[in-house]
């Protein structure tokens, strides 16, 4: 008989005052610190406050230094960090703080106290334009900074600069703090120096001890009872077997048969063990439309705090608003380069998929560098707009505006009307429906002041500040439609002239081709510019055509010429005509990248990541194109393709995702903008259109994604 056992071994004597012992070291390894770590190279500042405190430096006096810092932030809106770690990771101290300065987007109103305990190094990390002069920071951190960190005084530094840099900015000396010098090295080491630390260890040791010498009394209890239950089995399984040994002796019949065995089953059981939780990596699908939906909310929130920029510029001149501007010049930067790799993805998409996600954790890493840097003004820029406090002035300037605006919207109208009769569909369908929209846009901004001037008179400055916001941006829209649609009827009488004398030129340059060196591909091409030059004249001698269009062919045309007539070496007339052709090909590719991004900027709350995407990429080539020089007619030639055809690649995939918007996405949903529907309807219905209001029927304001619709929370002030 086959016998299944499990072999137990005695416990060794004192086993519970071991476990004990063990269980009191394992206590404490979880509640002691554990060995210094580095600092991250750079570091990301503490989200919830301006203090970062790696270390446990401050202690008890983390509200003395946060008193210090709100005093002179409410004094003189300067912002100062503070971060403690144990070291700068090998770098010095000044590359320390730039990089963690850059890393969180901090403003030139901002600045940065670094402070490593272990070596009592400190760096400060101030803008350039921060108004501070390099004599005045340099006067605090002698002052007020190095004779508390060479003491150990870690919140008195934080202190000292802070009460330093406001002296230096009322104009008054820096004084010394006074010093109380703390831990020399805070969290460096293993064991802690505080009662704080200690108390609930010994506390919890205490407790633990008990706790077991309980434990183990019941469990040696439970032991023996156990010993007695299995010796009593024990000696009924063996008088049950000499039982059937005498049982089977008796027997007469032993043939074939297996003695019956009773199987004995053994249950075994598996204590739970710790198990890691590791962060599933999110699907590439799902980050590829994260990085889309960022990008869209990133643009909006760009645009958005453009707009308002404008507005408190206007109110409160360039100089006052210079901080906020240089907040949107930065989260355009970051905007453009997170809209660039998504470009690069479009158009060659890694096969390698690490490659692709490490692309997309970029694009939302840049996205959310511009969100953060304007939520971080967004509180100062509310302080300085004052929109509750100074709702008369600002209304009454919103409400002069729209009154300027309507006869100019019926000027572009009527401009557009006026090129029917010589332009062709084509060249005007996509601004046909501009001055409408305006209309609806100010009849929206119109509802919006009176609402505001209804909750002024009965002194609810909150919602006067609501419908004026709305209203503003509301205007803002419609200005840019009506400016569009002029701006379109411009250039296209423009054009027209243009295309005259861009035929002139490439039948000059095809008279050349045929007087030169004769060859197979020279005949070619001018035969192909002679078809085209053809065709151009035929349509220009029907009356109604796109003149645009036709710009676009003749310059395709005289293009291939010149780089014929460059082989076989033309003259001067050859490169009059090519600075010609680079003169006309960037008033074209400006006009193409202003129309669509009007269009995107006031149908943004339809367009979608990819016309985005197109438009950023065209105002790249397009800025490129304007910073070379003008002997680089080849390469300004090139930029300025690029950014034309990008930028009507954008208006097309924009229209797309407006029809789309317009008819519901086909799901049967009724459509949020019917542009047949009444004048209430069609104004709410553009607003929505356009994002001038976003959830809740609330309009967005300066700031990022955490802070534009802010309004909603009555925090505007």
């Amino acid at each position: 008989m086959t016998r299944l056992s499990r072999r137990c071994v005695p416990p060794a004597p004192g086993g519970p005052r071991v476990r004990a012992l063990l269980a009191l070291l394992t206590l404490c390894a979880l509640l002691l610190p554990g060995p210094p770590a580095r600092a991250d190279t750079p570091l990301d500042l503490d989200t919830g406050g301006r203090i970062t405190d790696t270390v446990g430096a401050l202690g008890l006096r983390r509200a003395q230094v946060t008193s210090a810092l709100d005093r002179l932030h409410s004094t003189h809106h300067v912002q100062l960090y503070v971060t403690y770690v144990r070291d700068f990771s090998g770098r010095s101290g000044h590359d320390w703080a730039d990089a963690t300065a850059d890393r969180n987007g901090l403003g030139p109103r901002d600045v940065l106290l670094a402070v490593a305990t272990h070596r009592q190094q400190y760096a400060v990390s101030a803008a350039g334009d921060s108004g501070f002069r390099r004599a005045q920071l340099d006067a605090v951190a002698a002052t007020a900074i190095a004779p508390a960190v060479a003491q150990h005084d870690w919140a008195g530094a934080a202190i000292g600069a802070a009460d330093g840099y406001g002296s230096v900015l009322r104009g008054e000396p820096v004084r010394p703090p006074a010093i109380s010098p703390g831990d020399s090295d805070p969290g460096g080491g293993l064991v802690p120096r505080h009662r704080q630390v200690w108390l609930p260890v010994a506390v919890a040791a205490v407790v633990c001890l008990t706790l077991l010498c309980l434990c183990s009394r019941r469990a040696a209890q439970r032991r023996a009872a156990r010993r007695a239950r299995r010796a009593a089995r024990a000696n009924r399984a063996a008088r049950a077997a000499r039982a059937a040994r005498a049982a089977r002796a008796s027997r007469t019949d032993r043939a074939g048969g297996a003695d019956p065995v009773d199987r004995a089953v053994v249950a075994t059981s598996t204590e739970p063990g710790l198990t890691r939780m590791v962060q599933p990596l999110t699907p590439l699908p799902a980050l590829d439309a994260e990085a889309a939906r960022s990008l869209v909310e990133t643009d909006d929130a760009v645009r958005t705090s453009a707009e308002e920029l404008l507005f408190a510029a206007a109110q409160l001149g360039g100089a006052a608003t210079r901080p906020f501007a240089e907040a949107v010049g930065y989260a355009k930067g970051e905007l453009a380069d997170a809209f660039r790799l998504r470009q690069r993805l479009d158009d060659t998409p890694y096969e390698d998929e690490e490659l692709r996600r490490r692309a997309l954790d970029e694009i939302c890493s840049h996205c959310t560098s511009a969100n953060r840097r304007l939520d971080a003004e967004s509180e100062a820029f509310d302080r300085l707009r004052g929109l509750r406090a100074n709702a008369a002035g600002i209304l009454a300037h919103a409400e002069a505006a729209a009154r300027a605006l309507a006869p100019r919207i019926d000027t572009a109208e009527a401009a557009l009307a006026a090129l029917t009769g010589c332009c062709a569909g084509t060249a005007l369908s996509a601004f046909a429906r501009h001055p409408a929209e305006a209309r609806d846009r100010l009849a929206f901004a119109t509802a919006g002041l009176a609402e505001a001037r209804r909750a002024l008179t009965a002194g609810d400055a909150d919602g006067a500040a609501v419908s004026l916001r709305a209203a503003e941006a509301a205007l803002s829209q419609a200005r840019t439609l009506t400016t569009a649609a002029l701006r379109r009827a411009h250039e296209l009488t423009g054009t027209a002239a243009r295309l005259r004398a861009a035929v002139l030129d490439a039948e000059a340059g095809l008279a050349a081709a045929r007087s030169g060196p004769a060859s197979a591909e020279g005949a070619r091409r001018a035969a192909t510019a002679e078809r085209v030059l053809t065709g151009v004249r035929r349509d220009m001698a029907g009356g109604r055509y796109d003149p645009r269009a036709v710009l676009r062919r003749v310059e395709e045309a005289a293009a291939s010429l010149d780089a014929e007539a460059a082989r076989t070496g033309g003259g001067r007339a050859d490169e009059r005509r090519a600075r010609r052709r680079v003169e006309r090909a960037v008033l074209a590719a400006r006009g193409e990248v202003a129309a669509a991004r009007d269009f995107v900027s006031t149908h943004r709350g339809a367009v979608g990541c990819r016309a985005r995407t197109r438009l950023a990429e065209a105002e790249r080539h397009l800025t490129r194109a304007r910073g070379l020089p003008a002997d680089e007619g080849r390469e300004i030639l090139s930029a300025t393709g690029h950014a034309d055809s990008l930028a009507r690649q954008a208006r097309a995939l924009a229209e797309h995702d407006v029809t789309d918007y317009l008819t519901g996405g086909g799901a049967g949903r009724p459509a949020p903008y019917d542009p047949e529907a009444s004048r209430p309807a069609r104004a709410l219905g553009g607003a929505l259109l356009g994002g001038v209001i976003i959830a809740g029927l609330l309009p967005a304001t300066f700031g990022g994604g955490a802070t534009r619709g802010r309004l909603a929370d009555g925090a505007e002030g």
